[in-house]
């Protein structure tokens, strides 16, 4: 009925499955060769340790943990066929690439179920075999049809392409694949199979960075040369490392091959660069010193206006010898070259000349009828305009399809262009391949991705279409926002004399006195917790409990946060409230003093038993004056101010009185007005204009920024922060990196 977020597991509800992947690239020899013997041996090892695996698993239920006992379902996949078949000289989109891809996938999954027969004949076949083995024989038929490259399928309206032998480039796989499928056929007619399924091909995003892929699961390469966001800001540079031996195998000289590889990834120097190298850089007063800093900044940068900042260079060095003011050098937006007097076209060029133009086309050498083997998901860099086309994506996983026993998990990559019709037309022909499952990326439909092709200055993207001015600005919004979060904290001190309130209360018959601090404004910026009957261990602990909060509001920690992290805590003592009008039960006395302060200063009645308002006498307006509106508004705004400046927000539990403000007025006719809960500043007369003054917390914008980051809401089951974001079809968590998937 339904899949893992990354659909590549297709089978019964309330079952579930372990992964493993295999880099492809680790079987390729030295003189361009496919292992095949020590790509059976490891898909044999993986099949075993992924069978004991069922056992050592632990699942969310009883009925998924029975269940996938009952059919021992594996998840064996690969990885890096996108490298594989660009460093044999072929296109993803080509009969050949399509070929590899399927005779692999015949041949691991073949010796995964060979394996899986044979256990069966130690072991017994799974517990649920027996009710299920004509059809599941049928499928075990199917794939080895499809294997030696026939199409006389048992049972099938819509079959599925069978393995492309004549375009096979490497004959010894797919000879190798018919023939592991004729042994587990054979083996499983005797004995039955060890496991319902055993392979998927899992998308292996972020674990591909640790397995050494250069692409993950069944994808091209997103991008010859990519920028990856990381959770806590900035990015890292990911190179294609295959493309020298794309090269080798096509027949260009060493020569060459280096000449053309430095055009789309650079020199990483500026010793020879033009306009801004070493020679220049000294006569702007540049010292050996610091040139060596540059030099090692420059390295792992993307754009070398990175690496000319305060923090390669020092403050002191930009301040004295460069005459730079420190307002200048601490402003994110500050590009130092423009201010040494480096023009774009100065800077554009010495850039190409270390960082490259990350991409192929226009490289020396290189011949037109070779760029295909390039072709990345999008286009590569600024100059870049080649791409694969969404079908070159369905094609390959057409390919791989009839011979993995669960699903693909697969990022179908669109142009921002791309049409209503040519989502439809995609899925359509998903459907027309006998594909599982699909997943379609437009670009430019998310505000912040993972994965970038180029970074773009300010001028360049004023120079860009409309369609990808939007995305580019949407994407510059985002890093803004996460820079200025970024930035260090600083302490906004209390006034030395400050209003604020004292509550008394019982929590479980235990007496404790909560006082606050409060700002001008009303807000809250420390308390103070006395529980004078308690021992002096546990007294002190709830001292600089307090201080410790205290500190952090000042810090600019958000109160919301705090009540959130401590209501619903429990521990003694706890039970019944007396002494607190709003609040009548707590189960720690954190609990109590959140509910409280949540109650007084967030307005969050959700946390209180009673609310307020039920304590408070009918405000309905007793007066009969007419008073026309303007004089009206600046009558209550004088009042109110002046109350304000008197009244604590606590004490009156963030009332009207804390509120309104002049900025957000709406009005609409009333027969009645009342501003006040304990009309203290109460007016009515016969249809006058009520005036409703809006609140300006900044929750409505929080949850705003929160929804541009691309929150979806959810807690992260890792570190239980609400910060996660869709990353394919998983969720990913900004804080830690974990995901709800298995990317």
């Amino acid at each position: 009925k339904a899949s893992n977020p990354c659909s590549e597991y297709m089978f019964l509800d309330d079952t579930a499955c372990n992964l493993a992947s295999l880099n492809l690239m680790k079987f390729r020899t030295v003189d361009g060769e496919f292992d095949v013997e020590s790509f059976e041996h490891a898909t044999r090892i993986w099949t075993v340790v992924l069978e004991i695996s069922v056992l050592m698993a632990q699942f969310p239920s009883k009925e998924i943990a029975q269940r996938s006992y009952d059919f021992r379902t594996l998840g064996l996949g690969f990885a890096n066929i996108g490298a594989l078949i660009m460093s044999c000289g072929y296109s993803y989109d080509s009969d050949e690439g399509r070929a590899l891809c399927g005779a692999i996938s015949a041949l691991m999954t073949g010796i995964a179920y060979k394996t899986s027969a044979e256990m069966a004949s130690e072991l017994g076949a799974f517990p649920k075999y027996h009710q299920n083995r004509s059809p599941m024989l049928q499928v075990i038929h199917n794939h080895r049809t499809a294997a030696w490259g026939k199409s006389y399928y048992r049972g099938l309206h819509t079959p599925p392409a069978p393995l492309d032998i004549d375009n096979c480039p490497f004959k010894n796989i797919s000879t190798a694949a018919g023939r592991a499928w004729d042994i587990a056929l054979a083996i499983g007619e005797k004995h039955g199979f060890r496991n319902a399924q055993t392979t998927v091909i899992a998308p292996t995003g972020t674990i591909g960075l640790v397995m050494d892929c250069d692409t993950t699961g069944i994808e091209p390469d997103f991008a010859l040369v990519k920028f990856k966001k990381l959770a806590g800001g900035g990015y890292f540079k990911i190179i294609n490392r295959m493309v020298p031996e794309a090269l080798k195998t096509l027949g260009y000289t060493p020569k060459q091959i280096g000449e053309i590889s430095s055009y789309a990834v650079g020199h990483g120097n500026l010793k020879r660069a033009p306009f801004i190298n070493h020679e220049t850089l000294k006569a702007k007063g540049f010292a050996t010193a610091q040139i060596d800093q540059i030099e090692a900044a420059i390295e792992g940068a993307f754009d070398i206006t990175f690496a000319f900042n305060r923090w390669t260079l020092g403050n002191d060095f930009c301040t004295e010898v460069l005459g730079f003011t420190g307002d200048q050098i601490s402003d994110p937006g500050f590009n130092m070259l423009k201010e040494l007097g480096f023009t774009k076209e100065h800077i554009e060029a010495a850039n190409e000349h270390c960082a490259g133009t990350f991409t192929l086309e226009g490289a020396p050498h290189l011949k037109e009828e070779h760029l295909p083997v390039f072709d990345c998901a999008n286009p590569c860099g600024k100059k870049g305009k080649r791409f694969l086309n969404a079908k070159s994506h369905l094609y390959m996983m057409a390919a791989a399809q009839p011979f993995i026993s669960g699903a693909i998990s697969k990022t179908i990559n669109m142009p921002a262009s791309a049409t209503v019709e040519d989502c439809m037309e995609a899925y359509n022909l998903s459907w027309r391949l006998g594909l599982k499952a699909n997943a379609l990326y437009r670009d430019s439909s998310k505000l912040s991705q993972p994965l970038n092709a180029v970074i773009l200055e300010e001028e360049e993207i004023e120079a860009l279409p409309l369609l990808e001015k939007t995305k580019a600005v949407a994407e510059h919004i985002i890093d803004n926002i996460v820079s200025e979060k970024s930035n260090v904290a600083r302490r906004r001190k209390l006034p030395t004399r400050r209003k604020g309130y004292t509550q008394k209360a019982s929590v479980g018959g235990h007496k404790v006195y909560l006082r606050s601090g409060e700002y001008d404004d009303g807000t809250l910026g420390e308390i103070f917790i006395d529980m004078h009957k308690e021992g002096a261990a546990f007294r002190s602990l709830m001292n600089n409990f307090a201080i410790a909060l205290s500190i952090g509001l000042q810090y600019g920690v958000p109160l919301d946060e705090y009540v959130d992290a401590f209501t619903f805590t429990r521990f003694e003592p706890s039970g019944q409230v007396t002494g607190n009008d709003a609040i009548k039960m707590a189960t720690s006395v954190l609990d109590y003093i959140f509910r409280e302060l949540a109650v007084s200063y967030l307005g969050r009645t959700d946390l209180a038993h009673v609310v307020p308002e039920d304590l408070m006498p009918d405000s309905v307006g007793s007066g009969i004056e007419n008073i026309p509106s303007e004089q009206f508004i600046a009558k209550t705004d004088t009042a109110l101010n002046r109350v304000i400046g008197l009244t604590s927000t606590g004490y009156v539990r963030k009332s009207n009185l804390y509120v309104l403000k002049q900025e957000s007025i709406e009005t609409k006719e009333t027969r009645s007005l009342a501003l006040s809960e304990q009309g203290q500043i109460a007016v009515g007369a016969e249809n006058i204009t009520e005036t409703t003054f809006l609140e300006s917390t900044g929750k409505a914008e929080r949850i705003s920024e929160a929804k541009m980051k691309g929150y979806e809401g959810d807690g992260c089951s890792e570190c239980g922060n609400f910060t996660m974001v869709r990353n394919g079809t998983c969720l990913k968590c900004d804080t830690c990196g974990s995901t709800s998937g298995c990317s």
